[in-house]
């Protein structure tokens, strides 16, 4: 168990900040439906700046901190009082930004939007670690300045307002993971946040030693194995994340060590695209010569297989490059196009 030298004067002042942290009242709302409006529109300007912001004037980690204190204490008056606050708040959050989605739905989702689509077991350490060290510093008074930093590292509004944008443009498989983010943030504080505010003392509890971590953990039971059942999910989309990054690195890789070695020729640019059973594989090449459909066809085979079981259609798009020199045109004087077809002396 952790040691605390937190004195009763002290304890008793956090119990109270974090009493009227957990309070649901009119400031506390509106400063939440402030924050998703900044959030909306940071992530409709694909502003991570703008988000940020969003992410301080949030008031959501108030209340998750209420139910921890709560759990500590077996209280279960206050555990209402502050799962109500957090519920009012998420919804504040989510219907403004649901409000503000169908008022922009001409603006196109963004990549800020979708990178809040797809939570893995990462997110999931860093709501941990987030709630841990933002029941840390509201214990410890030197370190109160370090809760800016928790909210910005435990996003809360960005996902449920990312959620809610997804839901208004009718993305309901999208909304949901960028909801089931915001979820496994909440779970993750809130269980990260409870353990550290036990360790540190504060609990009305008349049990001792083994008994009370017992005890503790019976009361945050739920938490524990939502918790662990979020964490197996996680893995597997994290797994699921590096097979998928491992895969398009492996493709990137052998359409430039191929079209590379030809001469004049290299890869812009790589882009993979879900299609109907197929994983379409765009790639831009520069070159002075086109390849030909059996060179296409040849490369698309020397490609690894998507780790989804779909088949790759790939798809060369070509543009001619002319490399000019002080000496003169360089690559003119190919007698082979990069399939070993000769070329006619138009061609040339």
């Amino acid at each position: 168990m952790i040691a605390t030298t937190v004195d009763d004067p002290l304890r008793a002042s956090v119990r109270k900040a974090i009493h009227e942290g957990a309070a649901l009242n009119v400031p506390y709302l509106l400063m939440n439906i402030f924050a998703a409006i900044i959030a909306c529109y940071g992530l409709f300007e694909n502003s991570p700046a703008v988000i940020i912001g969003a992410m301080i004037v949030a008031m959501l980690l108030g209340p998750i901190l209420g139910i921890s204190l709560a759990l500590a204490d077996s209280d279960f008056g206050e555990l209402f009082r502050a799962l109500s606050a957090l519920i009012a708040g998420t919804a504040s959050v989510m219907v403004t930004a649901f409000i503000l989605g169908l008022i922009h739905r001409d603006i196109p989702i963004t990549s800020e939007i979708m990178a809040r689509t797809a939570p893995n077991l990462l997110d999931l350490m860093i709501g941990v670690a987030g709630g841990a060290a933002g029941a840390y510093a509201t214990v410890s008074p030197r370190l109160s300045v370090a809760f800016i930093g928790v909210a910005v590292a435990t996003a809360l509004v960005p996902p449920l307002a990312a959620a809610s944008i997804l839901f208004a443009h009718g993305e309901y498989a999208l909304g949901g993971g960028a909801l089931l983010l915001a979820f496994t943030n909440m779970v993750a504080i809130q269980f990260a946040s409870a353990v550290v505010l036990w360790a540190t003392g504060f609990r009305q509890s008349a049990v001792s030693g083994r008994y009370a971590v017992l005890a503790f953990l019976k009361r945050d039971a739920l938490g524990l194995g939502v918790l662990a059942a979020l964490g197996i999910l996680l893995a597997r989309t994290l797994d699921q994340a590096v097979e998928k990054q491992l895969f398009q690195a492996k493709v990137e890789k052998t359409l430039s060590d191929t079209i590379d070695a030809l001469a004049g020729s290299y890869v812009t640019d790589v882009r993979f695209t879900p299609g109907d059973g197929t994983t379409i594989v765009r790639a831009v090449m520069r070159a002075p010569i086109p390849p030909s459909v059996k060179s296409v066809a040849t490369l698309a085979a020397q490609l690894p297989a998507p780790p989804d079981g779909t088949r790759i259609d790939l798809r060369i798009r070509f543009v001619e490059t002319m490399v000019i020199t002080p000496r003169g045109v360089m690559f003119k004087d190919l007698d082979v196009d990069p399939a070993g077809h000769e070329l006619s002396d138009e061609t040339k």
